[in-house]
C-alpha cells in the first residue's frame, strides 16, 4: 500500500511540473517588442520582458523537476534511457538560462540608454536567443518525448495512445526544427508552430493525466 501511495505522489508531482511548463506560453506575445528594430531606443516599463525571463526559468526548473520526479519509476523499466531524460532535461534547462541571459541583455541595454550605436549588438543578441530557443526549446523537448514515450509506451504507465503521441510529435518537431534551421520556412512563421502541436498535445494530456489518474497498474510499479 505504501508503494502505491508513493507511486500516486510521484505521479501528482511530475503531473503538476508538466502543466507548469506551459508558463511561458505568453512570452510569444511579450518579446514581441524585442524584435523591432528600435527596442532600445524606445520607452516604456521592461517589467514584461522580466516576467517573461521568470516564466522561462521556472520552465527551466519545473523541466528537470519532472524527468527526476519520473526517473524514481522509469528506471525500473529502463534505467540508461531514464537517465538520458533526465540528462536531456537539464541540457535544455541549460540552453533555456543561457536565452534568458541573452534577452536580460537586452534589457539592460535599454536601461543604460545605449543608443543607437547599441543596435547592432541588440539585433545580435535576439538572434542568438532565437536560435538559443530553436534549441533549447525546440530540438530538446523532441528529444525529450522521444525519450519519453519510449519508456511510457514499454512500461504502460499510461494508455499506449498518449505515448504514441510524444513518439510521433518528437520526430515532427525535429523536422520543423530542421527546416527553420536550413531556412525552409521562417522561425517565426503562423505555420511553423504546427510541428509542435502533437509535442504541446503530448505533454499537456500526459500532465493532465497523472494528475487525475496517476499511473496505470504496471510491474514496475509493484501493483500488478
Amino acid at each position: 500500500m505504501k508503494t502505491i501511495d508513493l507511486n500516486r505522489k510521484t505521479a501528482l508531482v511530475a503531473g503538476v511540473l508538466y502543466i507548469l511548463t506551459f508558463v511561458s506560453i505568453p512570452i510569444l506575445v511579450i518579446y514581441g517588442p524585442l524584435r523591432h528594430s528600435d527596442y532600445i531606443l524606445g520607452s516604456g516599463p521592461d517589467s514584461p520582458v522580466i516576467i517573461g525571463g521568470i516564466l522561462e526559468i521556472i520552465v527551466a526548473l519545473t523541466g528537470i523537476g519532472s524527468a527526476v520526479a519520473l526517473y524514481t519509476v522509469l528506471k525500473r523499466q529502463n534505467e540508461g534511457v531514464a537517465l538520458a531524460l533526465v540528462a536531456s532535461r537539464v541540457l535544455e534547462a541549460s540552453t533555456i538560462f543561457v536565452g534568458v541571459m541573452l534577452i536580460l541583455s537586452v534589457v539592460i541595454l535599454r536601461q543604460q540608454s545605449a543608443g543607437a550605436e547599441a543596435l547592432v549588438t541588440s539585433h545580435i543578441l535576439v538572434t542568438m536567443y532565437d536560435r538559443m530557443f530553436l534549441l533549447g526549446q525546440g530540438i530538446m523537448p523532441a528529444v525529450n518525448d522521444l525519450l519519453l514515450g519510449f519508456l511510457l509506451y514499454h512500461s504502460g504507465l499510461v494508455p499506449r495512445g498518449l505515448s504514441l503521441i510524444g513518439i510521433i510529435g518528437g520526430p515532427l518537431l525535429l523536422a520543423g526544427d530542421f527546416c527553420i534551421l536550413f531556412n525552409i520556412v521562417g522561425q517565426h512563421d503562423p505555420t511553423t508552430g504546427l510541428f509542435a502541436v502533437p509535442v504541446a498535445l503530448f505533454e499537456f494530456s500526459l500532465g493532465i493525466y497523472l494528475i487525475v489518474k496517476g499511473f496505470r497498474p504496471s510491474s514496475i510499479t509493484g501493483d500488478k
